[in-house]
């Protein structure tokens, strides 16, 4: 299932491919020690337009992660977000992540959507 890992002290990155949607699954901390793993983790690759951030696992996101979730945006494809704890939720709507990036519940949500 897991066709890749990238681990960094703090935070980990695995992969999965769903139907031809990317799924990232993000665990651990999220900050400006830690954004070019999951910058590079969530930029569309060719040939697979649709990302899912998986952020059940993220325990922390500072101001370098939504700036990651923008640039991400921007770049095009297609992200959703999934979940996270209280603490990401709660950063992800103050900041108003949702009202341009959809956000779901479930992994399973995020892929039908």
């Amino acid at each position: 299932m897991s066709d890749a890992c990238a681990a960094r002290p703090g935070l980990s990155i695995g992969y999965e491919n769903v139907d031809g949607t990317r799924v990232v699954v993000l665990r651990g901390e999220i900050d400006h020690h830690h954004r070019d793993g999951p910058q590079e983790a969530l930029l569309p690759p060719e040939g697979s337009p649709r990302t899912v951030a998986d952020f059940g696992g993220a325990t922390f996101m500072d101001p370098s992660g939504v700036d990651v979730l923008i640039a991400t945006h921007q770049a095009g494809g297609r992200l959703r977000l999934v979940g996270g704890r209280e603490l990401v939720r709660c950063v992800m709507a103050f900041v108003g992540i949702d009202v341009f990036i959809p956000c779901h519940p479930t992994v399973e949500d995020a892929l039908t959507s």
